[in-house]
């Protein structure tokens, strides 16, 4: 089965404290360069970017799959991908409706700007994007799911907004089937405390908010096809088909 290289955690000058040269065409385009095959675009609270860099990624051959990074009640980061556009931008409604919105102050946390495929600016979103999105760890899954998408846990371990540094483990009722580690070196220690971590898929991206701390091509995961919804099926599967550089032969 072929092996595609992934990031599917980037964020664009739509998040808070990303960029501005993280626009559209240039975060497509550098992971072009850097030989991805499949990213998905993961600003906080938000996927108003998704549709400019889905554009892109249709001129270069990339496949981009839009998301959001869920800030959750417990302040829990949760990556959610969506099959397709319209799913996306229906749970990034349902989000904007929940969210808890403070003005933001671009001097501190940089401005949040839509734009077109063409890098033009076609708006700004005036709350910040980094509180809670109003929904709960336990419930997230769930509620990405009724959207048609899938949601796992974010950098867990980080010490800081992450699940396992605010609640310390993961519960099984949560239904994550995946977990996202930063540093994937940390595997092996984190499955000795949480155990849980050997029933689901282990995945490494970059959370980059600048063009400089985007990886290049060196995680895989194997797909029947290189299709958004083929992603998102597996991540949702019980069969482990990812590698990283660390372990060229899988989990």
């Amino acid at each position: 089965m072929p092996k595609y290289y992934y990031d599917l955690h980037i964020h664009s000058c739509l998040s808070p404290c990303g960029d501005m040269d993280m626009t559209p065409n240039n975060l497509v385009n550098m992971a072009k360069l850097l030989g991805l095959d499949v990213i998905a675009l993961t600003d906080h609270n938000t996927s108003l970017n998704c549709e400019a860099a889905m554009k892109v990624g249709e001129e270069v051959g990339l496949l981009v799959i839009p998301g959001m990074e869920l800030t959750t009640t417990e302040d829990i980061h949760a990556v959610c991908l969506f099959p397709d556009l319209e799913k996306a931008l229906a749970f990034c409604s349902y989000v904007d409706g929940h969210r808890i919105k403070v003005r933001n102050r671009p001097d501190i946390y940089g401005r949040q700007v839509i734009m077109n495929e063409q890098d033009e600016e076609t708006g700004e979103i005036e709350h910040l994007l980094l509180p809670s999105g109003g929904i709960g760890i336990m419930d997230a899954y769930r509620t990405a799911k009724e959207f048609g998408g899938i949601c796992y846990p974010a950098h867990i371990d980080r010490d800081s907004l992450s699940i396992l540094s605010v609640l310390g483990e993961i519960d099984p009722a949560c239904g994550f089937r995946t977990a996202e580690l930063a540093d994937i070196s940390k595997l092996d220690e984190l499955r000795k405390t949480h155990p849980i971590l050997d029933t689901m898929h282990i995945i490494t991206c970059s959370d980059a908010h600048y063009l400089e701390n985007m990886k290049d091509a060196q995680n895989t995961i194997e797909l029947p096809a290189l299709t958004r919804e083929a992603v998102i099926e597996y991540l949702d599967s019980a069969e482990c088909r990812i590698h990283t550089k660390i372990n060229a032969e899988g989990f």
